[in-house]
């Protein structure tokens, strides 16, 4: 039996380690125990524990409570959660998710101790070293063992930056072992797409019929943060919403910086603009339902980016760069940053050319799968 340590922090790592999770109660059980330890980097119950019974993801083992906070002061408390919880349970490894600061902080935590790490969305890399994240991602690659890329393009990045394709164990954070495995929330969205089709009342709740509606999502802080920005995102979006409704689930930092940074006028615009719809956050099923319903998707989100693909929709990128390269390369996203006529003109774009080709890039939905055996094979 091996015992593994998963950390998660945030609404995305929740979302991902439902695929494991639910690999180890099918189909592992008697092979894999998981413990599940929260550090609470972010813990509202709307973005985070209501997830926890909406994708059948076991209440944790742990929750650290750190809360938000100054990175280094975040990223310290949840260190020493970790570090504890890592010696008092003793695993096999550690399991961490994607960029976030608890991803770094499992890192560092499990690296001082020497227990293997396992990365999952390795190899992603924006060239952006200004973003956390990538400051994040790239710390935890070269403290790992196992590393499981969703892409071969972050394949690639890794065996760029010195990582050899060592075809045989046993593998250490000196001699790791690198993998293109297919992405674990391309798992996810096959599995819940139809479940929300059952559940999700989504689109009636908001008097929504599918495919008469664009979806936007903005949460990231140099948008958020940022008055001109933001200023030029929405009213990109109210140019739009003159020909076609949007509906735009609002994440709490945006929803509270929208009050500080955007003018008075530009506020009352959005409020009045009956084809420019705010709700309230969503659950990942309707968001799933979304998400498939729309038209087109606007977002500065790589997970949303990335679940455009999966349910073959347009998607209009509100960033300088993406870490998910295919799908621009493929034709089916644009970046666009914060260029209002550039999102209006990809808008138009995309109404008249919709993209018709969505190869298959990011695995076969067996991805949790995959690496649950090659955990009990190496480690």
């Amino acid at each position: 039996m091996k015992k593994i340590v998963t950390i998660i922090g945030a609404r995305p790592q929740i979302i991902k380690a439902a695929a494991l999770s639910r690999a180890i109660r099918n189909d592992y059980s008697q092979m894999i125990e998981e413990i599940i330890v929260h550090t609470g980097q972010h813990y509202d119950s709307n973005m985070s524990e209501v997830f926890f019974a909406e994708l059948q993801i076991p209440k944790p083992d742990y929750n650290l409570s750190v809360g938000s906070g100054k990175h280094g002061e975040q990223t310290a408390k949840m260190i020493s959660g970790i570090e504890n919880i890592l010696l008092e349970d003793k695993p096999d490894a550690i399991v961490l998710y994607g960029d976030t600061n608890s991803t770094l902080a499992g890192a560092i935590a499990a690296s001082k101790i020497h227990i293997p790490i396992v990365h999952i969305e390795a190899g992603l890399r924006s060239f952006n070293k200004s973003m956390p994240e990538e400051i994040n991602r790239i710390m935890c690659d070269h403290a790992s063992t196992l590393l499981f890329s969703p892409t071969q393009t972050g394949y690639e990045n890794l065996k760029a930056e010195g990582f050899t394709d060592f075809s045989e164990g046993p593998y250490t954070a000196d001699r790791p072992k690198i993998y293109h495995c297919g992405d674990v929330m391309y798992d996810n969205s096959l599995y819940f797409s139809e479940l929300a089709k059952k559940e999700s009342d989504v689109l009636s709740e908001n008097f929504l019929q599918k495919g008469t509606f664009i979806l936007g999502t903005i949460h990231r802080d140099h948008n958020t943060d940022n008055s001109q920005r933001l200023t030029s995102i929405f009213e990109a979006l109210l140019t739009i919403a003159e020909k076609e409704k949007i509906i735009l689930p609002l994440h709490p930092r945006t929803s509270k910086k929208m009050k500080e940074v955007l003018s008075d006028e530009l506020n009352t615009q959005i409020v009045n603009c009956e084809n420019l719809q705010l709700i309230p956050p969503v659950s990942f099923l309707d968001m799933v339902m979304l998400e498939e319903s729309s038209t087109m998707i606007i977002t500065d989100s790589g997970g949303v980016q990335k679940e455009s693909y999966f349910f073959q929709k347009p998607c209009i990128i509100l960033r300088p760069e993406t870490e998910w390269v295919e799908i621009v390369e493929n034709g089916s996203a644009i970046i666009c940053n914060a260029n209002k006529e550039l999102i209006i003109e990809s808008y138009q774009n995309f109404v008249q050319n919709p993209p018709r080709h969505f190869p298959n890039i990011f695995g076969d939905g067996q991805a949790s799968e995959f690496i649950c055996d090659q955990i009990i094979k190496y480690l």
